[in-house]
Order: C-alpha cells, then structure tokens, then sequence
C-alpha cells in the first residue's frame, strides 16, 4: 500500500497541531542570556512562536497548520486554524520575533534549522490565495534570509550530523521557499554551496543512525543534491554516491530505526528519522527513470520506513509536538 495524505490524516495531524502550538510549557529555549533582564517567558520573548516545546516546533507546527488549511479548506479543524491565525500573525507580533533577532546573542539563534523552517512557512504562506499573511510574515522571513545570505560565504564545510544542524536538511528547505518567492540570489547561493560541499563526495558508508538522530546525513545530502541538480547531474552524482543501492546497500538505509522509549525526547527523534527517511527516499525515487529499478526499490524503503512510523506521529507529547510536520514532507512527496 502506498501512503497517502487524505482527510482523516488531516484533520489528526491538524488537532495536534492545534493542540501543542499555543502550549507553552514545557519549553526548551534557544536564548542567550546577556543580563538580569533576559530572564523572561516563551511568551514574552516569542508572541507568535511560543508553543510546541520550542520555537523551531512551533515553526513548523504552524507550517503544517497552514499546508493542510490549504489542501483541505473545509476540515472541522480550518475555523480554529483561521481564528488562532488572525490572533497571532500580526504586524505587531512580527516586528517582536524580527526585533528578537537583534538582541546581544542572538547571532546563531535557531541556526540553520529554525531559520530554514521559517522560510518554509513563509513559502506557503505564499501559495495561499489571500497571501495577506505572507505579507505580514514578510520582514521576519526577510530577516532570515538575510542571515542564511551572510552565513552561507562563511561556511566553509557542511554539518553532516543528522540532528538540527545538519546543513543539507537547511538548503533543502530554503531552496524551497527561494524558488517559490522569486529570490534567485538565494537560491543560486544554497545551489553553489551545495555543490561546494558535496559535489565530490563518492561511495557514502551511511553509519547510521546515532542515537538521536531525526534525519539520514545519508539520504538527506542525496535530496538535497536532486533538488539543487539538473537531472542529467544528479543521476550521474547519484550513481556515485550509492553505488550498491541496486543490492539495497548500505544495509542501514533500509531498516527503519527501533524507537525503545518515546517519552523521551531524544530517543524520540527515531521516528522522525524514519519519516524524514520515507520523504528522502520518494524525493530520490522522483529522480530515477521509471525504469531505473532503483526507483522501485527507493520506493519500497519509503513505505516500510512509514509503516513504523506513521502509527507513533500522535500519542507521546515528546514526539506529538514535532512529528506531524516530518509525516506531512512524506506524505506530500508521494506525489511528486
């Protein structure tokens, strides 16, 4: 069976959803304190993106709000989306998330991962009919895409690990929502340094997972590379980066990871990596000619990865305020 998104997957990723973006604790901050006066709340430093355990979660949360309003305008939950929006997506709240980014420590706030998110949601923020909260939105993705602008010339190396930092996961994202904006110099700036970082890589052993990852330093690269390649490239890239994929090799990539306890929170990110894996291995799969037995083989490892997943996207709260987004990258993939 192929897994697809419908309606009844909708409408419980969106009362997730719903149900962690506004709850404030508990919280793990992502703030530098320079001073007595830093001391303060989720709330208080963060009036839109207060919820969801961390600010990067309710990023997303929000992202994946907003993608099902769009796809599915007449869910039981779209009401509650649309009031809550109007509350919170303000120009007044934004200049407070924007205003944020100034403050001393603040430099590598979220960096990449919380950064690429926001770009995400303001790239479908743009895809809504009235872009009116896109435009609302606008000086805070403005803000991030500044920082991935001058960060970008100064990262000589990429971040390989599969957590937060990994850097394909952050070009993969941005890439999106420069594309889908028109920001050509954005978009030109994570192809080239894509290439930089990975043009060359030959023969990836994939010793994974860690422990705590939530995505494959492996396949990860590879979406990213099909996503910043012209087809003809990626092939011929792809050819020498899994040399052995046609013997299901290596071996790790196909066995989704066993998640012993999902209460907590780093172990937890197992699921994530499966599913984070399945939306790789479709992306890779768009790729491959329909001939190409690859293709099959990319798409068999991306319904067993979401077989063990997707039963666990609500349930435990370590994981039930992220995994929906990560569920939805996979399941929208299918149709690409």
């Amino acid at each position: 069976m192929t897994h697809r998104l419908d309606a009844a997957i909708a409408s419980r990723f969106a009362a997730a959803a719903l149900g962690h973006v506004t709850r404030e604790y508990p919280n793990k901050m992502d703030h530098v304190l320079s001073g007595a006066g830093d001391v303060q709340g989720p709330r208080a430093l963060h009036p839109i993106f207060f919820g969801s355990f961390d600010w990067h979660s309710c990023v997303h949360g929000w992202w994946t709000l907003f993608t099902l309003l769009r796809l599915y305008p007449d869910m039981p939950e779209a009401v509650r989306i649309e009031a809550l929006a109007d509350e919170l997506f303000t120009p007044e709240n934004v200049t407070a998330e924007t205003a944020y980014l100034d403050r001393p420590g603040s430099r590598g706030f979220e960096r990449p991962y919380g950064w690429a998110w926001l770009l995400m949601l303001a790239a479908e923020l743009a895809r809504h009919e009235d872009d009116s909260r896109a435009a609302t939105l606008a000086p805070l993705a403005e803000a991030f895409s500044t920082r991935f602008r001058d960060f970008l010339p100064l990262a000589s190396y990429p971040v390989r690990v599969g957590t937060h930092f990994n850097t394909a996961f952050a070009l993969r994202l941005t890439l999106d929502h420069a594309e889908g904006v028109g920001d050509a110099a954005l978009a030109a700036l994570c192809r080239n340094r894509a290439m930089l970082w990975h043009a060359a890589d030959r023969d990836c052993q994939a010793w994974e997972p860690s422990q705590d990852e939530f995505l494959s330093p492996a396949l990860m690269e590879a979406a990213l590379m099909r996503r910043a390649m012209a087809a003809d490239a990626f092939a011929a890239w792809f050819d020498a980066f899994l040399p052995r994929l046609a013997r299901r090799e290596p071996a790790a990539l196909f066995q989704p990871a066993s998640v012993s306890d999902r209460s907590d929170g780093k172990i937890a990110h197992l699921d994530g990596l499966n599913l984070s894996r399945a939306w790789c291995w479709r992306e890779i799969a768009s790729a491959l000619s329909a001939d190409d037995p690859r293709r099959l083989i990319a798409l068999e490892a991306a319904e067993v990865h979401l077989d063990a997943a997707l039963p666990h996207v609500t349930g435990d709260y370590m994981g039930e305020h992220w995994l929906a987004s990560f569920a939805l990258l996979a399941l929208l993939a299918a149709d690409d």
